[in-house]
C-alpha cells in the first residue's frame, strides 16, 4: 500500500541502477497491463507494435535514465521526439512507476516533478501539471491503482491516493483519499463507506423466551 509522503520508486530507482538493460526490465509487464486494460488489444505484437503507450513508456525510460545522469539536452530531446510521434508528452524528470497504461494516449501531459505509482490507467487529454504558484515539487502524486478519466486535469503538489478515481474532465486541486472517487470542477470527493453488519445476539426476556437482536440496538 502507498501512503502519502512515504512514496517507495522501487521499479523507477532500478532503471536508474540496472543501466540500460534494466530500462527494458517492465515491458513484459506493461504489455500485459495493456492487454488486460484494452479488450481491442488482440497480442503482445500488436500492443508492441502499434500502440503509443507502449512507445511512449520506452522513450521514457531511456530519457529518464538520461536525465539521472544530468544528460538533460538529451533526456529532453528524446522526450520531445517521443511526444512528436506519439502525442503523449512524459518530462523525463517525472517518476513512473510498473504498469501505466495510457488509453488512446493522444493529449496526455504529465510535468516533470510528477510521480506515478504501479498500475495507474490514463485516458487521453489527461494532464498532471502544475498550477504555476508552486515552486521545486510542482506536480501531482499518484497511488497504486488510480484510474484517471478523459481530459481530467490533476494540478498542483497533491496526492492522489491509491485505489481512487478520477471522472473525466473533472479539475482536481486537492488531495483525494484512499478509495475515493473525484469528480466536478472543481473536483469534490465521493467516499464509499462500507457499513459493517452488525453482529447478531441472542437474548433471553424474564419470561425464559430467547430471541435474536442486533447488537447495536437501543434495549
Amino acid at each position: 500500500m502507498v501512503e502519502k509522503n512515504t512514496f517507495q520508486w522501487g521499479s523507477t530507482n532500478n532503471l536508474v541502477k540496472g543501466g540500460i538493460v534494466g530500462l527494458f526490465k517492465n515491458l513484459r509487464y506493461d504489455l500485459n497491463r495493456v492487454m488486460e486494460n484494452d479488450p481491442a488489444a488482440r497480442s503482445k505484437i500488436e500492443v508492441f507494435l502499434l500502440y503509443p503507450t507502449i512507445h511512449a513508456l520506452i522513450s521514457y525510460r531511456i530519457a529518464h535514465f538520461l536525465y539521472t545522469k544530468r544528460l538533460f539536452f538529451l533526456a529532453r530531446l528524446i522526450s520531445q521526439i517521443s511526444r512528436f510521434f506519439t502525442g503523449i508528452e512524459i518530462h523525463p524528470g517525472a517518476k513512473i512507476g510498473k504498469g501505466l497504461v495510457i488509453d488512446h494516449g493522444m493529449g496526455v501531459v504529465i510535468g516533470e516533478t510528477a510521480e506515478i505509482g504501479d498500475n495507474v490507467l490514463l485516458y487521453h487529454g489527461v494532464t498532471l501539471g502544475g498550477t504555476g504558484k508552486d515552486k521545486g515539487k510542482r506536480h501531482p502524486t499518484l497511488g497504486d491503482n488510480v484510474i484517471i478519466g478523459a481530459g481530467a486535469k490533476v494540478l498542483g503538489p497533491i496526492y492522489i491516493g491509491s485505489n481512487s478515481k478520477i471522472g473525466a474532465n473533472s479539475v482536481v486541486l486537492k488531495d483525494v483519499p484512499e478509495g475515493a472517487t473525484a469528480v466536478g470542477i472543481p473536483a469534490k470527493n465521493i467516499i464509499k463507506v462500507q457499513e459493517e453488519v452488525p453482529a447478531i445476539i441472542e437474548i433471553e426476556d424474564y419470561r425464559g423466551n430467547s430471541k435474536e437482536i442486533y447488537n447495536d440496538m437501543v434495549i
